[in-house]
């Protein structure tokens, strides 16, 4: 389908694209890689009557090591993301999912900063950002601010983003030490997850020490697992680590669409936890039929 009408501006800085969304008003939008902004516009789902093409402004661009954390660029693209050498320890979480989001084609146009500010609760990433405690950064002509993950996710392609305001990044803690998973279950190669899971997981020599969990399309944001993080501490055994997976029964009823009804969604992502918790905690014999410990 064809898009509406739309004026389009390229800003050459931040403050620019900020000029430009102000005077577009309510309707304006930015535009990065365009992969998730662009179909709805086909499909007329969205009719923005502006958009302010931010692809040129390199100050949104890279990937940072800062100390004790890794900066991400809005405009970093899935594929520069995957091959970060700053993301180590637990943050290499959000290089292992970019890795395997979409085709080479959409990792090579696709950003960062979009997929975050898309609000999709069936996407990758926001999951990986909810467990590791990441912060999004925005800029607007109020100033920057910047909203813990926990908080910018509001409901389905709903984020704490004001009008007229940018996601200019991310800020990862690296969690050094820390082995980190993501699963997903998906019908074909490159569709949306049906239930995804990001694992970061603290083993030490007495078992499991720490672990956050985050869930891929199992409600109308990402969702953490807290239940089972808090029973996952401690175990190093199969069959511990498969009851503490079994406590996501405890979370709210996900939702059941044409792909998968809701009690199979539990189902996924009790099974997927239990892989992704094995593979960061690094037990490569916690296969099928293994019964021992890590």
């Amino acid at each position: 389908m064809i898009p509406a009408s739309f004026d389009y501006e390229r800003a050459s800085s931040l403050d620019e694209a900020l000029s430009l969304l102000a005077a577009g008003g309510e309707d304006a939008r930015p535009l990065a890689g365009g992969h998730s902004l662009l179909p709805l516009m086909r499909l007329r789902l969205a009719r923005p009557t502006l958009l302010v093409d931010i692809g040129g402004i390199d100050e949104l661009r890279g990937v940072h090591d800062d100390g004790d954390s890794v900066v991400i660029g809005a405009l970093a693209t899935h594929h520069e993301v995957a091959g970060a050498s700053a993301l180590t320890g637990g943050s290499g979480l959000i290089a292992k999912v970019a890795e395997g989001i979409g085709d080479p084609q959409v990792r090579h146009r696709g950003t960062l900063g979009g997929s975050v500010a898309h609000a999709d609760p069936a996407s990758d990433l926001p999951a990986a950002l909810l467990a590791l405690d990441a912060e999004v950064t925005l800029a607007g002509r109020d100033g920057a601010r910047s909203v813990a993950a926990a908080d910018f996710f509001v409901g389905p392609f709903m984020s704490a983003a004001a009008d007229g305001e940018i996601v200019t990044g991310v800020r990862v803690p690296k969690r050094e030490g820390w082995g980190s998973a993501y699963q997903k279950f998906q019908r074909r190669a490159q569709d949306w997850a049906i239930v995804g899971v990001a694992a970061v997981v603290n083993w030490t020599e007495d078992g499991i020490a720490g672990a956050a969990i985050g869930l891929t399309n199992m409600g109308g944001t990402p969702l953490r697992a807290h239940g089972v993080e808090t029973a996952l501490v401690g175990t190093s055994e199969k069959a511990q680590i498969l009851a503490a997976a079994s406590k996501v029964s405890g979370l709210e009823t996900p939702p059941a669409d044409e792909n998968a009804s809701s009690e199979y969604r539990l189902h996924l992502a009790q099974v997927l936890i239990g892989r992704a918790v094995a593979e960061a905690a690094g037990c490569p014999g916690m296969q099928p039929g293994f019964d021992g410990t890590c």
